[in-house]
């Protein structure tokens, strides 16, 4: 078994689109409309699904957007350089929520940003993690 994808909710396809390929550097992998569902997938990643986890991006057309819960912690990415990570997000427009550096309680380097719909990606810097 492996993990095919974590699917979210998002409220604006393109700008959805916008920010998981723009600004964190993914590729749309495959989008499909399903008109009599009123919905489309759009899935995005790093590679090929084959191979790699990747996130599938749902669009209900008629909801607008969604409430997050409590439930809902982040999507980690590993990253060479999370300050460097950082500064092209705010870059590109994006949003960093919490900034590069040190974790508390611990040594791993990590940030934190947000995509549109409010979703909170965590960036571990390489060779930082698992200490």
């Amino acid at each position: 078994m492996r993990i095919l994808h974590t699917m979210l909710r998002v409220g604006n396809l393109q700008t959805s689109l916008e920010f998981y390929t723009g600004v964190l550097g993914m590729r749309v992998l495959r989008q499909n409309d399903y008109p009599d569902g009123r919905f489309t997938l759009a899935f995005v990643g790093y590679g090929d699904e084959q191979s790699q986890a990747v996130l599938e991006l749902t669009h209900n057309w008629d909801t607008p957007s969604y409430d997050l819960g409590n439930a809902y912690g982040h999507i980690a990415l590993e990253v060479d350089d999370a300050y460097a990570a950082c500064e092209a997000v705010t870059a590109k427009g994006g949003k960093v929520i919490r900034p590069a550096g040190p974790m508390k309680h611990g040594s791993t380097v990590i940030a934190f940003v947000e995509d549109p719909d409010g979703y909170k990606i965590e960036f571990i810097q390489t060779g930082t993690w698992g200490h």
